[in-house]
């Protein structure tokens, strides 16, 4: 039999790193970016294959519905509001962004600007005509250079 100083200080011990990882951030899937429907993305995802590959390839928001729509065919499980989710967070960050023909709404989501940036934006390509690459996108008065440039590698023209 263990003394009850030992079991004691195994019990501290013990409550202590439960207390850790319950505050702990998730850095299990640290090349995901944090926000609203990332927990959704590796529950679903995380049952048969990892959320990285699942997002390895950028597709366009009607891709990324019939992906979700197969993966919840072939099993995958999650709430209606789950999916929506998982879309709603595949379109911000792991989204094709259709430059020349995205509406105001998708660019605000996809580059992840403010409504009147992305009115600017139509606007603009409306007067101007389309884009040919991401310098005449930095051209649209009052949209931030810096977010455009990180959604550089999404973006199709």
């Amino acid at each position: 039999m263990l003394p009850i100083r030992v079991l004691a200080c195994v019990a501290s011990g013990v409550l202590l790193m439960r207390l850790v990882s319950a505050q702990a951030p998730d850095d299990k899937h640290p090349s995901l970016p944090d926000g609203p429907g990332k927990a959704a993305l590796l529950k679903a995802c995380g049952e048969c294959h990892g959320p990285e590959s699942a997002v390895a390839q950028l597709k366009t928001h009607d891709e990324w519905s019939k992906t979700l729509d197969d993966m919840a065919a072939n099993g995958a499980h999650a709430t209606d509001e789950e999916w929506t989710e998982i879309l709603a967070y595949l379109d911000k960050h792991f989204s094709l962004v259709l430059v020349n023909t995205a509406d105001a709404k998708q660019l605000a989501v996809a580059l992840d600007v403010s409504e009147p940036e992305a009115d600017a934006i139509v606007h603009y390509r409306a007067e101007h005509g389309r884009f040919a690459g991401i310098d005449d996108v930095k051209l649209v008065p009052g949209v931030d250079a810096a977010k455009i440039d990180a959604g550089k590698d999404r973006f199709v023209f």
